[in-house]
């Protein structure tokens, strides 16, 4: 009998391409090969391609996600999405897979769309009453002034590409005169720009997942980055922050940010696992970002909150398949 076919779809066309690449390689190494076969594939703008390490073994054909080798045609069953940023995180693929009925690991299309765009996911989420920073949204050769922009949220403050992650971008401003500087610099990431007010607290992330009927909420991770901010450098370059799982918090704490990303998973329409991130100051967790794809590279919070879980990456991945494989049979 032939093994299930699945793709570890990664790269992308963002600026997290190489993150991808990383995340895809651990994904790629956990799948449980008693069960699937598992083959990369490699999508950089029009070209996707399967690889068997550094080699490229076949295109990819669009028309019904499928390569050939040799004569053998091979069809996927499942599609794991780990491209973090355009076009996996933002419903882009998800729309294509699910036109091709190849159910996939990750959120669908509206709940993608929704989370990607920092903007309107605040915006959504604030009306149910989550805390956050205050923001103002600027699209690309919008006019707008400076002074009234730092008097309205105060400085410091800090200036990010609406849609993007993995901290490309990101400003922290603390002069006035810096922040058109900054403002540039976010719309080479994205079309939109958020300026938000500055919470001055800690930082912590919680991943979820749900599985059929089950739900996981992992351990909190405590983030604390030898520079100002949680930057790209602090994120990729080891030693530059600690993170500490589980965070040392109370008991209350931990179970009031776990309760809230459970909330935001289900208030979100979230599928797979997904990672959300806080600021906490006073006993105030402030929402800043929901991942869907989050980083799994070996280093990653959802793999260290998974091992701290005293559970494997790999039967993780294993019930995250057989559950998508399920709802596509059911």
């Amino acid at each position: 009998m032939s093994k299930i076919n699945i793709a570890v779809v990664s790269g992308g066309d963002s600026s997290e391409y190489i993150v991808s690449i990383k995340s895809g390689a651990n994904v790629l190494k956990a799948i449980n090969r008693d069960i699937f076969s598992p083959w990369l594939v490699l999508i950089k703008g029009e070209e996707w391609i399967v690889m068997d390490g550094e080699e490229q073994i076949a295109n990819i054909d669009k028309s019904d996600f499928s390569f050939m080798v040799g004569r053998e045609k091979f069809k996927f069953d499942f599609a794991y999405i780990i491209i973090h940023g355009t076009p996996g995180e933002d419903g882009i693929l998800q729309g294509y897979f699910g036109m091709l009925k190849i159910p996939y690991s990750a959120c669908d299309v509206q709940s993608s769309a929704l989370t990607f765009n920092k903007y309107f996911c605040n915006n959504y989420l604030r009306s149910f009453g989550i805390p956050m920073a205050n923001s103002v949204r600027l699209m690309a050769g919008e006019k707008y002034s400076a002074a009234q922009l730092v008097e309205s949220l105060g400085l410091p403050l800090f200036v990010k590409p609406s849609a993007g992650g993995s901290s490309f971008g990101i400003t922290k401003v603390k002069n006035g005169n810096d922040l058109v500087e900054a403002v540039n610099k976010a719309l080479d990431e994205s079309p939109e720009v958020i300026i938000e007010q500055f919470i001055d607290g800690k930082e912590f992330t919680c991943g979820v997942v749900k599985i059929g009927a089950r739900k996981l909420v992992f351990p909190v991770t405590e983030v604390i980055p030898k520079n100002e901010f949680f930057d790209y450098e602090s994120k990729y370059i080891p030693g530059m922050a600690d993170e500490i799982t589980p965070a040392r918090i109370s008991e209350e704490l931990t179970l009031k940010v776990q309760t809230l990303s459970s909330q935001i998973y289900e208030l979100c329409n979230c599928k797979g696992i997904v990672r959300i991130d806080y600021i906490l100051q006073g006993e105030t967790f402030n929402f800043l970002e929901v991942n869907t794809v989050p980083g799994m590279t070996e280093t990653s919070f959802i793999p260290q909150q998974i091992k701290a879980m005293g559970l494997s990456l790999t039967d993780l991945l294993t019930d995250i398949i057989e559950d998508g494989l399920i709802s596509r049979n059911g």
